[in-house]
């Protein structure tokens, strides 16, 4: 198997679960060394008191055939993030890809009430979370990665601007986070372009997290059944499919193409071929605009 990515370096900032992890291990699949990073690990959970960990992440990205790499970090605390930089510097000497994939804010989140319902406390921590960690991640990460041209930088996020820019996201915190990393991924690439880096924000699509099948009462074995539920559900996708999406990006020698871009596994699986791990494309986002918020009953025909 060919694995484009043998010799690259990787840091996932918030590898621990979802599509962190799945980028992480695709990553390693393709040959990559990756650091996974994030606050859960086998010494303590962090406020989404989940059981994942970023050893397990660590251990798959090694199993998929890379070099999985584990290390506790706070990303709020710009020492925790200058120290992983520094050993990444010193045990590496590079940094070709970083991944802002950090978030951990769900406990916080409330879902569907107007501004003067919530906590301020709660939102403000949410941003703090969802914007602030990858500003100063990327504060002590890009020199490294502009030390040798070509380096990638990807936000990820939830939703594409085009589609954040005209629909409201359920809170005006989580609205807030999102359309703000898109924005970073764009000032991210005029600050990265003179130096030969790309900057993409990217988003994958209804993503079967281990959170979201819980949710829905389902495993990935039988995650169809979550249907009965909601019908829409069925344009799902599995964490890896944004994961490969990363992949492609970073094995791309024309990645400059996407600097300051705002695109979807979906889109991007169109461009580069790739699939999820049943083999379909499913573009969640085009059918969301022109199937869920259009009001049309549910029917994926076409969309994966």
């Amino acid at each position: 198997m060919t694995k484009p990515l043998t010799g690259r370096v990787a840091l996932v900032a918030g590898a621990t679960r979802g599509a962190g992890r799945q980028i992480a291990v695709q990553l390693g699949a393709a040959g990559a060394t990756v650091y996974a990073t994030g606050r859960s690990s086998r010494a303590g959970r962090s406020e989404m008191d989940r059981p994942e960990t970023i050893e397990e992440t660590a251990e798959l990205v090694t199993a998929a055939g890379g070099t999985g790499i584990a290390v506790r970090v706070d990303h709020l605390v710009p020492d925790e993030v200058r120290a992983l930089v520094d050993r990444i510097d010193a045990e590496q000497g590079r940094l070709d890809v970083l991944v802002n994939d950090i978030w951990g804010a769900d406990p916080l989140i409330s879902w569907e009430k107007p501004v003067w319902e919530q906590s301020l406390d709660d939102g403000f921590r949410v941003l703090r979370l969802a914007v602030d960690t990858h500003i100063i991640t990327s504060h002590f990460a890009f020199p490294l990665l502009i030390r040798r041209p070509g380096g990638l930088v990807v936000e990820i996020g939830d939703g594409t601007r085009a589609y954040n820019d005209t629909t409201y996201r359920l809170s005006v915190f989580y609205d807030l986070a999102k359309a703000s990393v898109n924005r970073l991924a764009f000032s991210w690439g005029h600050e990265l372009a003179a130096h030969g880096g790309t900057a993409v924000a990217l988003t994958p699509g209804w993503i079967r997290s281990e959170a979201m099948l819980e949710h829905y009462g389902v495993t990935e074995e039988n995650w169809r059944d979550g249907a009965a539920r909601d019908p829409h559900f069925l344009i799902s996708e599995t964490p890896a499919f944004v994961g490969r999406a990363v992949v492609a990006l970073a094995a791309d020698a024309d990645r400059a193409r996407w600097n300051q871009g705002s695109v979807s596994a979906g889109e991007l699986a169109g461009v580069y071929g790739f699939t999820d791990v049943d083999g379909s494309r499913p573009d969640a986002f085009r059918y969301l605009a022109e199937v869920v918020d259009a009001g049309r009953p549910a029917d994926v025909t076409g969309y994966r």
